[in-house]
């Protein structure tokens, strides 16, 4: 099964880390990525560009399009990393070993259902 784990933290906390203070934390992620990959098990991680480039489209009679992160959340989705995993109890380990030792913020894991664009859903 594969897993979404999708990175949250406070946007303008993270923007304001020195190059030192995001090295370090990028640097032990990268030792759990490494180990994913080694595995077979990751898949695309990305990171997200702030919240001030992104666009909303929002339902209505006509679909609205605004400028900007209008979601209602206190912390911002920062980035994602796709993981295959057996369980969602081999999901929520992966995602401790990600998340160990940092203060803030949150990892979400969401199962995933892959779509290929003539078929539908994956099997």
């Amino acid at each position: 099964m594969l897993y979404a784990i999708l990175c949250y933290d406070d946007e303008a906390a993270v923007e304001s880390w020195s190059k030192e203070e995001e090295q370090a934390v990028l640097g032990k992620r990268r030792l759990v990525q490494q180990k994913l990959a080694a595995e077979g098990r990751l898949g695309p991680v990305a990171r997200l560009m702030p919240t001030t480039a992104a666009t909303t489209v929002r339902d209505g009679r006509e679909p609205l399009v605004i400028d900007g992160p209008f979601a209602e959340t206190k912390e911002q989705l920062l980035g994602f990393y796709v993981v295959d995993c057996a369980t969602l109890e081999d999901a929520i380990e992966t995602a401790r070993q990600l998340k160990s030792g940092e203060a803030g913020g949150a990892l979400e894991i969401r199962p995933l259902r892959l779509y290929r664009p003539a078929s539908g859903p994956a099997p």
